[in-house]
């Protein structure tokens, strides 16, 4: 059973609402990514995205010549040229490591919460940059929820280790009383 959290501390706080939850949010991400993709690769054969986008700027009444519009002009005419093998294979790729994460946290099994560490940890720095060029409401949010998530995975991971370190302690010295 060393693979599995105990379901409470010594002091009687359980993590396991917590960890079901970022498993939740894990699992979300997941079903969010292939949405994505498969959203992009039904519009990209059924739509002429550069086309559609044209459209929508006009029916908005917002002028093209602006930089950004001209920005998502040229997004949307990139995005003929992608794959969609590439893109469903990338949002494939994801996904499955999500739901396997967000299985893990659900089990509450420590393999998982180190998961979640390394892998939300490898996002911030990206995040970061992109606060720093682009800062926008939904960037902070984002990374928000993240610094949020892998610090309370960290501290459930310290927690149980301190845990186990006071049990062991306390064997240790119960033996040595004897």
């Amino acid at each position: 059973m060393a693979s599995r959290l105990s379901s409470t501390t010594p002091e009687g706080y359980s993590h396991r609402r917590g960890l079901r939850t970022v498993a939740a949010i894990e699992a979300s991400k997941g079903v969010l990514a292939m949405l994505a993709a498969t959203g992009f690769i039904v519009l990209r054969r059924d739509v002429d995205v550069e086309n559609a986008a044209e459209n929508l700027l006009y029916f908005l009444h917002i002028d093209p010549d602006l930089r950004i519009c001209q920005a998502m002009l040229s997004a949307a005419g990139k995005m003929m040229d992608i794959r969609a093998e590439t893109v469903l294979g990338i949002a494939l790729a994801y996904s499955v490591l999500r739901f396997i994460e967000a299985y893990g946290l659900w089990r509450t099994r420590v393999w998982a919460e180190w998961l979640a560490i390394v892998s939300g940890a490898i996002y911030l720095p990206f995040e970061i940059y992109r606060i720093v060029e682009k800062p926008s409401g939904f960037h902070w949010a984002v990374l928000c929820i993240n610094i949020i998530v892998v610090v309370y995975i960290a501290w459930v991971r310290w927690s149980e280790v301190s845990a186990r370190n006071r049990r062991l302690t306390g064997s240790t010295a119960m033996s040595e009383g004897d």
